[in-house]
């Protein structure tokens, strides 16, 4: 027997609808490419949106044609998001931080038809142009063209195409595992690899993100993506917020500590999300403008593992709540965040805190499990590590044209990384398999020796590499930039690890240089430092 109750499809463009409906005054605050604020609401966003599905429609798009995207947070790129999704398209956000042969492989690879960016990335796009097959619509993200003719042959405007479309047609409707939106994982070996969601996973995903255990967006929040919305759709955080109505600040290209804090302050921010990077410039801005940034309750921090000392440094300062988490582009992307269960109501301030800095427990719809090198499950316990794996109902299944038997394990995805499990699901990642420290039989995590580094003074960026040694097999090496004015010793470094670690984890050397490398999401390449500094054991 059958329940009797109404079905629909889960569909983006429901999240819209809701949004421009219900929640149709609530602001959409948005810097613009030339730092302009435009200041518009759901209901303005929703009607775009929808004109924006029957322009491309009139473009004679055949369903699920990947429509790309090269831009940064803004009015547009949100109304992109809905508008392609909700018509039956893809919308493919695009890192414009790759290298452009990556750019072009990733384009050809999704064979994009229509190509929307802003004008910052003109002249990047007019450089590869020739080489991308199948792009036959290049749309820019502004109300007119200006002087980008000539460098852009066909160009037209994004406020042009949409006057091209009715917003009072209705959303289509259609088979809720229809494709809704591709991203490429920026991955430091080989190609780019695609993962295709769907509008139920996205949909899924959203009710996920605004679970009270989880990110707790809500209507009474103004929300401040500054993860941008070309990784990993922003975390989902544009669906989530129509979901929920909230208030939203589009930071644009200004993401830099100063400007993150002029826009907390004036538009009074409540919750904001990034990388630990991002926020390391914030806490420094906000010390130097005298910012007590009064409105923000809470910064959701991932991408890389969140130093204690940032932690600490929102609380005690700022009275900022500071949540860990943890996902991957694979998973849509949240796969964990760290809140209290009430088995923690009564904890001392200190274990709360400590608690805290883990990547947490997964949300509804996450499952993980970690296991051993053959495979098998290891226990929970807090203190075992094993290679985590992950499935769930917003987890891929297969890479984008890629067969599922070369992405998971008898129904698993493995994500790469050595972790912890305890009994409440609480996960501490411990290190990426290919970047873990295994010295003399035993594992060494390079994020715990890293944590402790960067909460040292003298030091505004550290990285831990395993450089191979004749008699360990390898030992921790400390890659550290001095911070500003400073001018530490390699052994005063070494001096605030005494008491921290057990003393055979104690890196063996303590190299400075100007900046670590990063890749196009700002994670450090490790495998560049390892290749720079193999001989420095020797």
């Amino acid at each position: 027997m059958l329940g009797q109750m109404m079905t629909a499809p889960l569909l983006i463009s429901s999240q819209i609808a809701h949004a421009a409906r219900y929640h149709s005054a609530t602001e959409i605050i948005s810097v613009s490419t030339d730092g302009s604020v435009e200041i518009t609401d759901w209901a303005t966003v929703g009607r775009n949106a929808r004109q924006l599905a029957a322009a491309l429609t009139a473009l004679r798009l055949d369903p699920q044609t990947r429509c790309a995207t090269i831009a940064w947070n803004n009015r547009r790129h949100l109304e992109i998001y809905f508008g392609a999704s909700g018509g039956g398209l893809v919308c493919h956000t695009i890192n414009p931080r790759l290298f452009p042969d990556q750019l072009v492989y990733i384009i050809n690879h999704a064979e994009d038809e229509v190509l929307f960016l802003d004008t910052s990335f003109v002249p990047l796009v007019a450089s590869i142009r020739d080489r991308l097959k199948t792009v036959r619509h290049l749309v820019l993200l502004e109300p007119d063209i200006g002087d980008h003719a000539g460098t852009l042959p066909g160009l037209i405007a994004y406020d042009d195409l949409l006057s091209g479309g009715s917003a009072d047609d209705p959303w289509p409707v259609f088979d809720e595992q229809t494709a809704s939106s591709l991203c490429y994982t920026s991955g430091t070996t080989g190609n780019p690899k695609g993962v295709l969601f769907s509008h139920r996973s996205t949909v899924l995903h959203s009710l996920a993100c605004n679970l009270a255990d989880s990110l707790n967006l809500s209507a009474m929040d103004t929300v401040l993506p500054v993860v941008p919305m070309f990784h990993v759709n922003a975390w989902g955080s544009p669906y989530a917020a129509a979901m929920v109505g909230a208030r939203m600040v589009l930071p644009g290209p200004g993401l830099d500590g100063a400007s993150l804090v002029a826009l907390i302050d004036r538009y009074g921010v409540s919750v904001a999300l990034g990388v630990p990077t991002i926020w390391l410039g914030l806490l420094g801005a906000a010390e130097a403008a005298g910012s007590t940034l009064s409105s923000l309750k809470r910064t959701i921090v991932g991408g890389s593992a969140c130093p204690p000392s940032m932690m600490t440094a929102f609380r005690d300062r700022y009275g900022v709540e500071t949540i860990h988490a943890w996902g991957m582009t694979e998973m849509s992307p949240i796969g964990s965040v760290n809140q209290p269960t009430a088995s923690h109501r009564d904890l001392a301030p200190d274990a709360l805190a400590q608690l805290r800095e883990n990547q947490g427990r997964p949300p509804w719809g996450v499952e993980l499990k970690i296991v051993d090198a053959a495979g098998a499950p290891l226990p929970h316990d807090g203190r075992t590590e094993g290679r985590l794996l992950v499935r769930g109902h917003f987890v891929l299944d297969a890479y984008f044209r890629m067969s599922q038997e070369n992405t998971l394990q008898e129904g698993w995805f493995d994500t790469g990384d050595i972790a912890t499990l305890d009994a409440d699901g609480y996960l501490n990642i411990r290190d990426r398999a290919k970047d873990i420290i295994k010295s003399g039989g035993e594992w060494i995590s390079s994020v715990e020796l890293e944590n402790i580094a960067i909460a040292h003074p003298a030091l505004s960026d550290a990285a831990v590499i395993g450089a191979p040694h004749p008699k360990w097999d390898e030992r921790p090496v400390l890659v550290a930039v001095r911070a500003p004015d400073h001018d530490p010793s390699e052994q005063e470094i070494l001096d605030i690890y005494d008491g921290k670690i057990a003393k055979w984890q104690i890196p063996d050397r303590v190299t400075f240089v100007d900046t670590l490398p990063r890749n196009a999401t700002g994670k450090v390449l490790k495998r560049d430092l390892r290749d720079t500094f193999a001989d420095i054991l020797q």
